[in-house]
């Protein structure tokens, strides 16, 4: 299911923008928590199952290292847990080492969203006109690494059916691997060459040049465009004014349960979960179609 990635551009740029920006400039346990499980129900609709929980494992492990591992770098705090040789272990540290754990897990997701929703056809028609060399580079570094990595086992496999790739030693494998990075980095270079210059040669960037699209603004799109903006200015509207303010340092803050608070907290919900709320939609459409013929 890919409903949500098929509205215009414009519309997905402001909810990714507006997701991911307060995803990693805030703290607060209540707007992690639930831009977390925003981006985990989206990622759940839009990636197979088995590759949907290995995606999940690393993320478990990483939020786990970064909540382990933050007490031990800051003794901040004045609840104190655990003392390991004499260092203060403190509830403080653990709490605040969860929140980046989880603000560093929801970015993730979100940019693998981001990945799989916003292509670099979408990229260059917002930004083609404006920023025709800027988008060009940008296009092009995202289409790079699926590129690189493709390119990358193609020259594996023709070294290990020369027999050049051997995997007896270290040394080897090492020699091999580099071998095979020298190969692709030649190929990576001449492959951004060739199309500069063939983007060149089209008359990418030059003044008065047409720009054809396939994207039309539909009521949808902009149904979508106001409400994420809504929400998004509800949202910021509870975090400037201090409705939603928190502190972990150096003791914790209670949570605000004030109305003003509690619209702070469902507008940034209602706003990452547009995306789930849209896909699960547009799917029991299609089952309810499908079962009516």
């Amino acid at each position: 299911m890919k409903a949500f990635a098929a509205y215009h551009p414009a519309a997905l740029a402001l909810f990714f923008l507006s997701v991911l920006l307060l995803s990693m400039f805030t703290t607060h346990p209540v707007l992690l928590g639930l831009s977390l499980v925003g981006s985990i129900c989206f990622c759940a609709v839009l990636e197979p199952t088995r590759k949907f929980w290995r995606g999940m494992a690393f993320c478990l492990v990483l939020f786990l290292m970064t909540a382990i591992t933050n007490p031990l770098f800051s003794q901040e705090g004045v609840t104190p847990i655990v003392y390991i040789n004499d260092i203060p272990i403190t509830l403080e540290a653990v709490l605040y080492g969860a929140a980046i754990g989880a603000m560093l897990v929801a970015v993730m997701l979100w940019c693998k969203c981001l990945h799989q929703s916003f292509t670099s056809e979408k990229l260059l028609f917002l930004c083609g006109k404006r920023a025709p060399k800027l988008s060009l580079v940008l296009t092009a570094a995202l289409r790079f690494i699926p590129l690189f990595i493709e390119q990358s086992q193609k020259v594996r496999r023709a070294q290990k059916a020369m027999g050049l790739y051997s995997g007896k030693s270290y040394h080897t494998r090492l020699h091999s691997a580099m071998r095979v990075l020298s190969a692709v980095i030649t190929w990576s270079l001449e492959n951004a060459i060739d199309t500069g210059d063939s983007m060149r040669a089209r008359g990418y960037g030059l003044k008065g040049r047409s720009h054809f699209s396939l994207y039309r603004l539909t009521a949808a799109d902009k149904r979508l465009l106001l409400l994420s903006g809504m929400l998004l200015g509800v949202t910021l509207a509870g975090l400037l004014v201090g409705t939603a303010a928190f502190s972990y340092y150096p003791v914790i803050t209670k949570l605000r349960h004030t109305p003003a608070a509690l619209l702070t907290y469902a507008a940034f919900g209602l706003l990452v979960l547009l995306p789930f709320i849209l896909e699960v939609k547009e799917s029991l459409q299609w089952k309810y179609y499908v079962s009516r013929i």
